[in-house]
């Protein structure tokens, strides 16, 4: 959907206030802390550019004594991975009293878990792939080659293997044949102790952000997503050339209404706030079906996010200053 003039409004609109003093929090100790540090400093740079003083710290062991000396007006978390996603860092903040962008903790901890969130999904008759969830406990103690002939019976093949808490792309696997699970199952559990294991659905990758400025939540464009060899995995997300996007995707309008309704919805049934990015895919007959929802999207250079702003005409520090400026308010 190409962004009206009142769409493109609504950021530049709105007054960003230069006075708030912002702490951007990125690094951590996940997997994704590369990625998170490239992010905090995208964001640092962009709130610096629309005058707004911003910082950026590492969430270490020097990050609480630091909130209690001189708390911030607001935080904006740029950290991926379970430091910035499972809704720990945001309880700590609450209880600081420091506001941040973004959802709550609860909702933080709902969209962190892949079949949690799947489930709220399916129960608000949002469409998604149909899956099992497995312990590596419960593999490992009902015997492995058990296990996944039931789950090849139940899903069928081609299957999507990942994390059931974790992203960047980071241990997912597309299983096309039996004889590949045993391995995808392994490659899984070196990132977490439970594998989400899920109906490939053939179709266009997606993913739909979602901002609310004040107005209610709205979809900004929808980016296409092609990688090279076919797997949106870390290398296709974060290595020049791996991907090619675009902005906004070619969907028929219809088609394109459809997915950026889905991904409200799902941002609204997990009680999501600010922002999120909703990862879709769109099957050969033109229905989208929600893979998962993201409460702390990458902010990099090859990030869908900011793409997705800027296809919608609508200025990056802006928008990120009018998200701080909404935090702030929620404290006073």
């Amino acid at each position: 959907m190409a962004p009206t003039a009142a769409d493109r409004s609504v950021v530049t609109d709105s007054a960003v206030t230069a006075d708030l003093r912002v702490l951007v929090l990125a690094g951590g100790l996940s997997y994704e802390r590369d990625v998170s540090l490239r992010s905090g400093r995208r964001v640092l740079d962009a709130l610096r550019a629309v005058g707004m003083d911003a910082e950026l710290r590492d969430a270490d062991v020097s990050l609480l004594p630091a909130l209690s000396a001189d708390p911030p007006d607001a935080v904006v978390i740029a950290l991926h991975g379970a430091t910035g996603e499972d809704g720990s860092l945001r309880g700590v903040l609450d209880l600081c009293g420091v506001p941040y962008v973004g959802c709550d903790a609860r909702a933080s901890r709902l969209a962190w878990d892949k079949p949690s969130a799947k489930a709220v999904l399916r129960e608000a008759g949002i469409p998604t792939p149909d899956w099992v969830a497995l312990p590596h406990d419960r593999f490992s103690e009902l015997g492995a080659v058990a296990v996944l002939d039931r789950i090849v019976d139940r899903l069928a093949l081609p299957l999507m293997v990942k994390p059931a808490q974790g992203g960047s792309g980071l241990g997912a696997a597309v299983v096309r044949d039996a004889a590949s699970l045993p391995a995808a199952m392994v490659g899984c559990f070196a990132y977490d102790q439970t594998a989400l294991v899920e109906r490939y659905v053939p179709g266009m990758d997606v993913a739909v952000s979602v901002v609310d400025l004040g107005d209610g939540p709205r979809a900004l464009p929808a980016v296409e997503i092609v990688p090279r060899n076919g797997v949106y995995d870390y290398a296709a997300r974060y290595t020049a050339g791996r991907t090619t996007w675009h902005t906004p995707a070619r969907l028929e309008p219809e088609v394109a209404d459809a997915v950026a309704e889905v991904a409200l919805a799902a941002h609204t049934a997990l009680g999501l706030r600010d922002l999120s990015r909703v990862d879709l895919i769109v099957d050969s007959a033109g229905r989208p079906h929600v893979l998962e929802v993201n409460v702390s999207p990458g902010m990099t250079e090859t990030s869908l996010l900011p793409l997705a702003v800027q296809a919608a005409g609508l200025d990056f520090g802006t928008l990120i200053g009018t998200l701080v400026g909404r935090a702030a308010k929620r404290h006073d």
